[in-house]
């Protein structure tokens, strides 16, 4: 299981990421867990998948858009944002998105390609979990978010640029 950052802590990683191309047989058989589907098998099966546990949460693929779950922000407890590699930075977008625009409060997770140096902005963007691959060591990790004092632009943590705040 990858490790887990969660709230600035190391944390147990408790959900299972079921992949994209899963379907709903399968997404049901893990139901006993925290399972984490694509958006595209939630969309396609909400009604079913939230009948069979509670513990479901959604992800999002960097292509994805964060605004076809504006009706169930409210009702997820975790919604991952995917980096599928270091140069597509959409999922940054979809993170605040769901921050700012949508309100979602629960926990704000970044899979995949998550790398120390992104973890800050990450944070910015409104992220509040990382799970780290088996290759970055989390204790390292931990010190990204003190990597910067301060930020010259508007956050999600402080929206506010720091023209503003002097």
């Amino acid at each position: 299981m990858p490790a887990l950052i969660k709230d600035g802590t190391i944390s147990e990683n408790t959900w299972h990421l079921i992949s994209k191309d899963t379907d709903l047989s399968e997404a049901i058989e893990n139901r006993g867990n925290q399972i984490m589907v694509h958006i595209s098998l939630w969309q396609e099966h909400k009604d079913e998948l939230a009948a069979s546990s509670k513990n479901i949460a959604v992800w999002l693929d960097s292509d994805d858009d964060a605004y076809d779950l504006a009706s169930d922000v409210g009702d997820l407890p975790l919604i991952a944002v995917n980096f599928p590699v270091f140069k597509d930075g959409r999922s940054f977008s979809n993170a605040a998105i769901l921050r700012q625009r949508m309100s979602f409060k629960g926990e704000l997770r970044a899979i995949g390609d998550v790398l120390r140096d992104q973890m800050f902005y990450m944070k910015k963007c409104g992220i509040n979990s990382f799970e780290l691959s088996d290759a970055i060591d989390a204790e390292e990790a931990l010190a990204a978010f003190t990597d910067f004092a301060d930020n010259y632009q508007s956050t999600v943590e402080d929206p506010a640029p720091l023209f503003r705040r002097r």
